[in-house]
């Protein structure tokens, strides 16, 4: 839906996951193998996908300044149960949160938040503020206000909405 390029680093992931369903139409990229096998999610693994990336969504529209959409178990809880292991790099000892195990989606999502977290990028990542919408956009505005994903369908239909309702009868 947005036109604003994708997240950086492991974020791209999260942005990737929340954006997997669109709430106006109600298609969902999990209901097929293809849009499970994109992030290594299995049949069984669905249900939990699908609770992180709820989970994940809450998380973006805190950042924007948004009540959830619905009520979520809470992604620190979930992000809790994913191994992350600190790896260091002989060459220039420079040092990385990683997934334990790469494999699982939960991991490599704790893993993109704590690289997003050192980066001073996490709350970058935001939820468009339309309640039809809710899709996950990297703010790149200078002084991180943006609202919408899109200015030209989100953004537009707001201003539009708040026009019309200012406009007499």
């Amino acid at each position: 839906m947005s036109e604003r390029s994708p997240a950086p680093g492991g974020l791209a992931l999260v942005q990737s996951l929340v954006n997997t369903v669109d709430l106006e139409s109600g298609a969902d990229a999990l209901d097929t193998a293809e849009g499970r096998a994109r992030f290594g999610i299995t049949a069984g693994r669905l249900a939990q996908a699908r609770e992180l990336r709820e989970a994940l969504r809450v998380a973006l529209l805190a950042h924007a300044g948004h009540p959830p959409h619905r009520t979520v178990t809470p992604l620190g809880e979930l992000l809790a149960a994913a191994p992350l292991v600190l790896t260091v790099a002989g060459s220039d000892g420079s040092a990385a949160l990683a997934p334990a195990d790469a494999r699982p989606l939960l991991s490599r999502v704790a893993a993109a938040v704590a690289e997003s977290l050192i980066a001073g990028t996490w709350t970058r990542l935001k939820a468009c503020e339309a309640a039809d919408c809710h899709w996950a956009y990297f703010d790149r505005s200078p002084a991180g206000r943006g609202r919408w994903c899109s200015m030209q369908v989100c953004g537009a239909r707001a201003k539009m909405r708040r026009y019309r309702g200012k406009a007499p009868s």
